[in-house]
């Protein structure tokens, strides 16, 4: 295994992920205020799951994402 070639991969993998989740995040967020279903000041419970096939992995991260 090459770990230059395998730390890249993952660094890459996690920049997509990340950036793309908060993208989402942001877009459900602001679409919930402007339809009334948040009011901008509540913390929500966010979870997100990694697995990777072949290995059996599964982690999950549990957090908090506060909005005002």
């Amino acid at each position: 295994m090459n770990e230059d070639v395998f730390n890249t991969a993952i660094r890459k993998f996690l920049k997509e992920v990340g950036v793309t989740s908060q993208r989402e995040i942001e877009k459900a967020v602001r679409d919930a205020v402007a339809k009334g279903k948040l009011k901008g000041s509540e913390t929500l419970q966010a979870k997100v799951t990694l697995t990777l096939e072949g290995v059996g992995l599964k982690h999950e991260v549990d957090g908090k994402i506060a909005l005002g």
